[in-house]
């Protein structure tokens, strides 16, 4: 038995999603890049690779990676470029999209070799969240005023324009997609292609796929562009798990139970987001089930169990990949989880441990 914790992708699960992939670029004509800041665990890229047609990245060394071991298609992004970084990401990538005017000028003879992108923001967005909303008050992420692109059309051949968050409502995403056309299409009609972001959550139950595509289509074909889609949640959603074992069992009020993992460390954007993780359980017994950390507020969430949970249980924390694996760290010294993969036969490999090597190399 696989010593826990571990990060379990389940390459079964994962070709659902890549089966509404190739669904979508088929019947759209759309493009997709793997999200790098979303999932970048490499060890499934193989798979991954035949349903979609490369990566974006928010850093140099996403794009690195996105590079040597996603290969195909490479889009080349980052709030800001420094000096010392723009020669090495103009030579990883096939375009390149800079945040501001400012960037793209202060760069421009540097990056004249390649295609080039600005990120344009519509001012308004998806997300629940200020924390993530592209569009919050005094943004830095892109540009808006169309008098001011139109000043730099002549530079550039594409926009990025990244503002869905977990969006599955299609009428929102085309009322909103509407908006963008009326506001900006006489810079979107001058343009070779055009980046939607990712955000759309399309391989989801029930999600009107048929019609995403045909809006896709129609936006194509209108404006004479390529579109991109830069799925994250959507390419690897539901297809992983962090799987724990019970160390403890104690009532204070309630029942609780005390996991060899952490929020803070393996499953940070639960405590960001202030939102409970994922176990597909049902029954009488509700359970408290916390991290192993010393930080107070270290709580997977309360589930209801078909029995009192024992030490040695195991249990699985499910849609455990997206924006999870990318941020684990090592508060407290918790062991990091191993990455293990599920293969389409059932049998199980171990693609990394990580021990105090790991730890101690990460310090000093």
């Amino acid at each position: 038995m696989i010593q826990t914790p571990y990060y379990l992708i389940d390459r079964i699960k994962l070709a659902r999603n890549m089966a509404i992939m190739d669904e979508l670029r088929t019947a759209s004509g759309a493009k997709t890049l793997l999200a790098l800041k979303c999932f970048a665990t490499w060890g499934v890229f193989d798979q991954m690779r035949q349903h979609m047609d490369g990566t974006t990245s928010s850093s140099l060394y996403e794009l690195k990676l996105g590079r040597e071991r996603f290969g195909k298609e490479t889009h080349a992004y980052s709030v800001a470029w420094a000096d010392h970084e723009i020669a090495e990401a103009v030579g990883y990538a096939d375009k390149i999209i800079f945040n501001s005017i400012g960037q793209l000028t202060r760069f421009d003879t540097q990056s004249a070799s390649i295609n080039r992108g600005l990120r344009l923001n519509p001012r308004f967005s998806t997300s629940g969240f200020d924390l993530a909303d592209p569009a919050r008050p005094f943004s830095r992420l892109g540009e808006w005023d169309a008098t001011k692109i139109e000043q730099v059309m002549d530079r550039i051949s594409g926009f990025m324009i990244h503002y869905n968050c977990e969006n599955d409502d299609f009428d929102l995403f085309d009322r909103q997609l509407t908006r963008i056309e009326d506001e900006f299409g006489m810079l979107l009609s001058r343009l070779d292609w055009v980046s939607l972001g990712g955000g759309i959550h399309f391989t989801g139950e029930g999600y009107p796929l048929a019609k995403l595509a045909a809006r896709l289509k129609a936006f194509s074909e209108r404006f004479g562009v390529q579109v991109y889609l830069e799925p994250g949640e959507a390419a690897i959603t539901g297809a992983a798990s962090l799987e724990v074992t019970v160390l403890d069992v104690l009532n204070n009020g309630k029942d609780l139970a005390v996991v060899d993992s952490s929020v803070e460390a393996h499953m940070l954007d639960l405590l960001i987001y202030r939102i409970s993780g994922k176990i597909e359980t049902t029954g009488d017994h509700p359970v408290q089930i916390c991290g192993k950390s010393c930080l107070a507020g270290d709580v997977f969430g309360e589930f209801n169990f078909p029995a009192p949970l024992q030490v040695g249980d195991r249990l699985s924390i499910a849609d455990a990949a997206g924006y999870t694996m990318v941020k684990k760290n090592w508060f407290n010294g918790v062991k990091m989880p191993g990455i293990v993969i599920k293969e389409l036969d059932g049998s199980m490999t171990v693609a990394r441990e990580f021990g105090y090597a790991d730890f101690e190399g990460n310090l000093g």
